[in-house]
């Protein structure tokens, strides 16, 4: 599912929130109905929680804190230590290189999508993977491939009904610098990750906002939406025919879909954890090139072939 600060903000139209929302609550009676036991959430980060003094490709958390943007809930998520650092040993044993936290701050692109989902995003254990998705230079999105396969291989040997979430915008190209573009008073924020005041939080939010706006009403100078590409993307994981993205070269996604599609890789690694269990159909099916949340935003549920 995609995730958007715009969704807790003023802005959007009602007829777009409704839109989304009736697909959210689909999402949310697949849940309900499954169950799930244990969640593995893969998912990127705005310079929230990890930062350019240590940018891992893929990070595992053994513990793990929501800072609280956006309006998403704050505090201690319950991470499973034991299971997560087993699967960090087997991610690893499969030939993937991930780092592990056992402190990691995680924001709106992993909380938010699980309270959407359960209301309170500390009710169920949960494994929270971090997969780069903004901080150049980027590896190859094969690699997100892999590591989605090496966390399914690992789950399948779990006695337990586990749901995979896969968090991330379609195209878009909101203002997120990295080290080539943030002006010098941005530089120590993302950088060395010094916290942010109040103030300088409120402003965020006005200047996300505005730029919101100013995108949805074509005076901007941010990238447009992709329809065409989120459609094939959407096609890709709908036939699980995971394999076409493995010649995708990051400045390729870039150019098409601007450099925030880089989130769709944890897509990727979801079904690709997914497909570790065999052949899976999707049911509930959402997409809508949304500018005033500057991205294509996407919901997918999928279950086992029967």
């Amino acid at each position: 599912m995609s995730h958007s600060p715009l969704l807790n903000l003023p802005g959007p139209s009602q007829d777009l929130l409704d839109e989304i929302n009736a697909a959210l609550a689909d999402a949310r009676n697949f849940v309900r109905a499954f169950d799930p036991e244990l969640v593995v959430i893969f998912s990127p980060d705005h310079y929230n929680g990890v930062f350019y003094r240590m940018m891992p490709p893929f990070c595992i958390s053994t513990k793990a804190t929501g800072v609280g943007d956006y309006g998403t809930q704050a505090g201690p998520l319950d991470v499973p230590e034991d299971i997560a650092t087993e699967l960090a040993e087997a991610v690893l044993a499969a030939d993937v290189d991930a780092a592990i936290s056992a402190s990691m701050e995680v924001d709106h692109g992993t909380v938010q999508p699980l309270q959407t989902l359960f209301g309170d995003a500390a009710s169920r254990p949960v494994i929270p993977i971090f997969i780069n998705s903004v901080a150049t230079p980027l590896g190859p999105v094969r690699r997100s491939r892999a590591l989605g396969t090496a966390v399914g291989n690992f789950l399948k040997t779990l006695d337990k009904r586990v749901l995979v979430i896969g968090s991330g915008g379609l195209s878009h190209d909101p203002p997120v610098p990295t080290l080539k573009t943030a002006p010098v008073a941005a530089l120590d924020r993302i950088v060395l990750g010094e916290p942010m005041s109040d103030e300088q939080r409120q402003a965020r939010q006005v200047a996300v906002i505005e730029a919101a706006e100013n995108f949805a009403h074509g005076e901007s100078t941010l990238q447009p939406l992709n329809p065409e590409w989120d459609d094939r993307f959407l096609q890709i994981v709908d036939s699980g025919h995971l394999s076409d993205v493995d010649g995708w070269s990051p400045s390729w996604m870039a150019h098409e879909a601007g450099n925030s599609a880089h989130e769709v890789r944890t897509w990727i690694a979801a079904f690709a954890a997914m497909a570790a269990q065999g052949a899976y159909q999707t049911e509930n099916r959402f997409y809508r090139a949304a500018p005033e949340l500057i991205a294509g935003f996407a919901v997918r549920t999928a279950v086992p072939a029967s």
